[in-house]
């Protein structure tokens, strides 16, 4: 915690970039409920209803309110916090808590919110993980309804950086940056949705402090550096100056690359590369247009699945999201990776048997395969999409011919049923696969007869080839991301779907990697899709040939 020079820096995760310099305040704790019998189990039974309805309400209220301030992405987090209290099970939980049981509904709630919020930070998957944060949020939501409140320290004249174990969805989207210029956390994730609005304002934020950051720290002051996941505490003056410079430098570097928004990706020889975005729900797709993406390379679709507690979404679930991200791209192209969801990423209503390595399990297209009734819902959810925007399919962990002739199948036959039904879809629908395996690359050249792009997983293409866990800190010096192997692979891959007349395109993480953007360029690389964040900075550096 202390440095070289007798500093105390604290490290945590940058889960929103920038620079902040100002004095600390440490927000209060959330009051816990004790526990409380009571008698009367009708009545306690209204009061969790009345609460419940009043939070519904509330939340939609907020929705329309932030529809206009932070967009239909902000909006929509707070339909999907309504349809948490509404959840089957998280009802069942409340009244079977306090029939069962006979306790107080805030007990009730909060013992239910925290049992939810269990399942989902124990998942393996960073993104279900962060989910835990709006469960946990809308508990207490429920139980302010009820008579209890907390304070989120942003309710002051004076702009300081807040502090706390964590912050809510609802709490993050009040933050003016002009009063809450950065914010830090003890825990919380860079994928939860307080990361994601945090990055949408443009308030720096670091996350996953720990206990290192201490109530003694309260109004010192601090600097906050959301893109490494320093915090400086009490810093001497020389310091402050060296990063008031910084500040002004990534003003002046944004300011500049904002030069490059709406201009296409092209290199100084004229061939032009799409620069689309990653992106892993619904709300994710605003920060995408934010950044000038040209499209949507890759679009987890797994978010619908994980997010569901009792069962997979349904057809309209699926074709409702599918539909907001359209709004949001305004006709441009969408690539929506099919489920991808493995013993990695455990969804209880799947009923998957627990692997020793779920990386080489079931997963991808495999389960696709396994499990058909579950594919051909999210097929036909897709293919209703496509026909109000411009969509393509791509599947994930293709290893075979076999593999890419099954899934075309269902797809015919799913075509069909829509077609008997009379209901509306596209029936020109681009169908891709995922290049995430050494054996999918050496047989790209009989793959690329047969589908319509490639899109190269490197982060797995990287996994199974140096046979290097990718979640393994303790194998990150092993982890050579550009050992000459995978980039033999990415070129073959690249030059047999080009001979083939397919485009190939890279959505793992070395797309952004800014040393290999010259390397992409050589191989004739016909997209590459990356974080958002990373889109005009990757515009400028193919166009001028430098980093930026």
């Amino acid at each position: 915690m202390v440095d070289d020079a007798g500093r105390i820096v604290l490290h945590g995760r940058g889960a929103s970039p920038g620079i902040a310099i100002g004095h600390i305040r440490f927000a209060d704790d959330f009051v816990r409920v004790d526990r409380i019998t009571i008698e009367d189990v009708p009545k306690e039974l209204e009061r969790v209803r009345i609460a419940c309805d009043e939070t519904v309400r509330q939340l939609q209220n907020r929705s329309e309110t932030l529809r206009g301030k932070l967009g239909d992405d902000a909006a929509y987090l707070f339909e999907i916090h309504a349809m948490m209290i509404e959840d089957e099970d998280f009802q069942s939980s409340l009244t079977a808590k306090i029939a069962d049981e006979h306790v107080c509904a805030e007990y009730a709630v909060q013992e239910t919110g925290d049992e939810f919020a269990s399942i989902f930070s124990s998942m393996d998957d960073e993104y279900m993980s962060g989910r835990a944060n709006d469960v946990l949020d809308v508990s207490r939501q429920i139980i302010r309804n009820l008579g209890f409140g907390t304070k989120d320290g942003s309710e002051t004249d004076t702009p300081r950086i807040l502090a706390a174990d964590d912050f809510s969805p609802s709490q993050t989207a009040r933050f003016e940056r002009s009063q809450v210029p950065a914010f830090v956390t003890r825990d919380g994730s860079i994928t939860s949705h307080t990361a994601i609005f945090a990055r949408t304002v443009g308030i720096p934020a670091i996350v996953g402090l720990g206990p290192a950051l201490r109530m003694e720290f309260d109004g010192k002051l601090v600097i906050v550096d959301g893109t490494s996941g320093q915090l400086l505490i009490d810093p001497e003056e020389s310091v402050v100056a060296t990063y008031r410079r910084e500040m002004e430098q990534m003003e002046h570097e944004q300011k500049v690359l904002e030069g490059f928004r709406g201009k296409p990706t092209k290199t100084s020889m004229g061939h032009t590369i799409r620069l689309f975005a990653n992106i892993g729900s619904v709300e994710d797709a605003r920060y995408a247009v934010d950044n000038d993406a040209e499209g949507i390379g890759l679009l987890r679709s797994e978010f619908l699945f994980l997010k569901c507690c009792g069962s997979a979404p349904d057809e309209e679930t699926q074709f409702n999201a599918y539909r907001k991200v359209i709004r949001f791209m305004e006709g441009k192209p969408i690539i929506i990776r099919t489920i991808d969801i493995g013993a990695d990423k455990q969804v209880p209503y799947l009923g998957l048997e627990e692997e020793q390595n779920p990386a080489l399990g079931l997963r991808g297209i495999r389960l696709a395969l396994k499990r058909p009734a579950v594919f051909e819902t999210q097929l036909r959810a897709i293919y209703r999409a496509a026909s109000i925007g411009d969509v393509s399919i791509m599947i994930p962990m293709v290893n075979s011919l076999d593999d890419v002739i099954a899934a075309k199948e269902i797809a015919r036959q799913v075509r069909e049923n829509l077609a008997s039904e009379h209901v509306r879809f596209s029936d020109n629908v681009p169908f891709g696969i995922m290049i995430e395996t050494p054996a999918a690359a050496l047989i790209s050249d009989e793959l690329a007869r047969h589908v319509d792009f490639f899109s190269i997983g490197t982060n797995d293409l990287t996994q199974y080839t140096l046979a290097v866990d990718r979640q393994n800190n303790m194998l990150e010096e092993f982890c050579d991301t550009h050992h000459e192997a995978i980039l033999r692979l990415i070129r073959m891959t690249v030059e047999n779907a080009h001979r083939a007349g397919i485009w190939a395109g890279i959505c793992g993480e070395l797309g952004a990697d800014e040393s290999l953007i010259d390397f992409f360029i050589d191989i004739g690389i016909d997209e590459l899709s990356v974080a958002p964040s990373n889109i005009l900075r990757l515009r400028s550096r193919i166009a001028t040939g430098s980093k930026s």
